[in-house]
């Protein structure tokens, strides 16, 4: 069998086919979309805009607080530099939404894990025990729950924090509600209103900022558990593992208590032991 000759045109058109084949591939080698496998792609965790302490977005753009800082160290562990990370704000209400559509690769943002919530989304974690609590000014003292009977209760519109605390425990209680956790620290200090309720994390978060140092303290009644976990897609397994072993090397090199100190020390949180990993406290 006799093979064809090829011609001069047939082989320069052969030799532009390979070189384009070539630079196709050079080009999605080095592509920076949003991935998990490091190697200089960008990743995106999703985190609170607007709470001091645990996820806060500073006027001149930086990101502060506890869950940035264990959002950033989970990346390091997946292999993104710092630089390589995008916050984007997920409000709770937007959470699952933004991990079923995949606008976010993890979310680091008071996450607290529920059964119900994990019909939805998968967890890592936990990686903090936060429970419901009271912020009061420094020179008061409630010791129980129904030390707020006949006493004006604060919360943020739309939680059901204060409804539970007058349901469970100071039926008596006079719910006041505001659009923010700010409006309500205001109202505190100036006697309006005599304890604000939330987690007693957030509570730290904004007791720590520098305008109120010294002028409110955690009650300390532990009134729930709040369980707070790294959200990740549903059935997104190989992901839950890395960022587990992240956790355990985060809280066994003391990376976890220097976040705690530096985020919530100002506030004498008296904030529990590193949870173990997959251990719900109910």
């Amino acid at each position: 069998m006799k093979l064809r000759k090829v011609t001069a045109a047939s082989a320069t058109v052969l030799a532009l086919a390979l070189s384009a084949t070539a630079c196709g591939s050079d080009s999605k080698e080095s592509g920076t979309g949003t991935g998990t496998d490091g190697g200089g792609k960008k990743i995106t965790v999703g985190i609170k805009y607007d709470q001091p302490g645990l996820g806060l977005k500073t006027p001149d753009g930086k990101f502060t607080g506890f869950d940035v800082d264990v959002a950033k160290y989970v990346a390091k562990e997946l292999g993104y530099d710092e630089k390589d990370i995008e916050f984007k704000e997920t409000k709770s209400a937007d959470r699952e939404t933004a991990l079923a559509r995949g606008d976010v690769d993890f979310i680091a943002a008071t996450y607290s894990i529920t059964d119900e919530r994990k019909q939805k989304v998968d967890f890592a974690g936990p990686y903090l025990l936060a429970h419901q609590d009271l912020l009061i000014r420094a020179d008061d003292n409630v010791t129980k729950g129904d030390d707020l009977n006949g006493k004006k209760l604060c919360s943020v519109t739309g939680s059901t924090s204060a409804q539970n605390v007058k349901k469970d425990f100071a039926p008596k209680a006079q719910l006041r509600q505001y659009p923010t956790y700010s409006q309500c620290l205001g109202a505190l200090q100036s006697g309006q209103v005599d304890a604000l309720t939330t987690d007693d994390s957030i509570l730290a978060g904004y007791a720590a900022q520098e305008q109120y140092k010294g002028k409110f303290k955690i009650a300390g009644l532990k009134l729930s558990n709040e369980n707070y976990g790294i959200g990740v897609k549903k059935g997104d397994k190989e992901m839950v593992d890395k960022i587990n072993a992240a956790l355990e090397k985060m809280v066994q090199d003391k990376s976890w208590d220097a976040a705690v100190k530096a985020n919530f020390g100002p506030a004498n949180y008296q904030n529990e032991r590193a949870p173990e990993i997959g251990n719900i406290v109910k």
